[in-house]
């Protein structure tokens, strides 16, 4: 049975027979017919509800008497125009595009932000973007911060954005960066494996939290230790919103300059020091492996050199 009020913006399933010990994401995506990587989308914005409880688990079979409450939110009526962009472009063919984002640059359009973003510059480059992800979010596969910069791949069709939605899912797309984290470390290397969800006390921020999270693995290395920093390289397990901001505040290595998550006494940078230095994916349509380097940006060098200068100094 299914339910949905006068603006279809929220729909309510009860789960029989028929459609028991289904996925959770399988049952949303033939009920409501929307694509896959729509459903992740809505399930990671905590938009899915299971039983009363915000559903977490994509992969989740879902029972007889469960009942599926899903809110879609309305869709944006704002175009989103094109507009003449310096785009540092590392790779593209028809299929994908491979950017080089410089810090400040928000990925896409959110409500009361559609300028300067970097889907207003990609529409101008190249108007065959993937439409999964709606008129605001065209081509968008992953996104990495405002603040943060480097590597970020874009799908030119939906071939192409499934693939790249599934790959992230199955982990065999690698995403790792470079980071100025606070303090020192005794070890060379570690793994975080703590959930990430909203935080309850601040809705602007995520928290490791128990309650309405998922689950989330960062692995590090300490690639140099400083006096009162460090640099380090991360690679995602998954790919949480801020799960490397989250991850190393929550071990007492916050990362430098993070105005969100970070400390008062950092580094004067207009940003956190974060930077996606490399990507390997799986070509979508060749099937070729792929793997894409970029240096970090003036700003993160200059921090990073200083660090330098003064560990030789002492």
């Amino acid at each position: 049975m299914r339910e949905a009020d006068g603006e279809n913006d929220f729909v309510t399933i009860q789960i029989d027979e028929s459609k028991a010990k289904t996925r959770l994401d399988k049952l949303i995506c033939q009920e409501l017919d929307l694509s896959r990587a729509r459903v992740e989308a809505l399930i990671d914005d905590g938009m899915v509800c299971l039983n009363g409880q915000v559903a977490v688990k994509a992969s989740k079979k879902v029972q007889v008497g469960d009942v599926l409450e899903i809110e879609l939110p309305e869709p944006e009526s704002t175009d989103v125009l094109p507009e003449k962009m310096d785009l540092d472009i590392v790779y593209e063919d028809s299929d994908i595009i491979v950017i080089n984002k410089q810090r400040g640059l928000v990925v896409h359009p959110a409500p009361g932000h559609y300028k300067g973003t970097l889907v207003n510059g990609l529409l101008y480059h190249c108007q065959d973007l993937s439409g999964i992800n709606g008129v605001a979010r065209p081509g968008i596969v992953h996104r990495i911060d405002k603040d943060t910069t480097g590597l970020l791949v874009v799908a030119k069709n939906d071939l192409a954005h499934e693939s790249l939605a599934k790959q992230i899912m199955d982990k065999t797309c690698k995403r790792e960066y470079l980071a100025i984290v606070h303090e020192p470390f005794s070890h060379r290397t570690g793994t975080i494996h703590a959930p990430i969800g909203r935080d309850e006390k601040d809705r602007q921020k995520m928290a490791v939290t128990s309650k309405n999270s998922r689950d989330a693995v960062t692995r590090f290395e300490v690639l140099e230790n400083f006096d009162k920093f460090a640099l380090v390289r991360c690679a995602l397990d998954t790919g949480r919103t801020h799960q490397i901001r989250v991850h190393m505040a929550y071990i007492h290595h916050p990362v430098a300059a993070d105005p969100k998550y970070g400390r008062r006494n950092t580094l004067p940078a207009s940003g956190q020091l974060l930077h996606a230095c490399h990507l390997e994916l799986i070509h979508p349509r060749t099937g070729e492996k792929m793997a894409f380097d970029a240096e970090p940006d003036a700003e993160f060098n200059q921090y990073l050199n200083e660090l330098r200068a003064l560990k030789e100094n002492q």
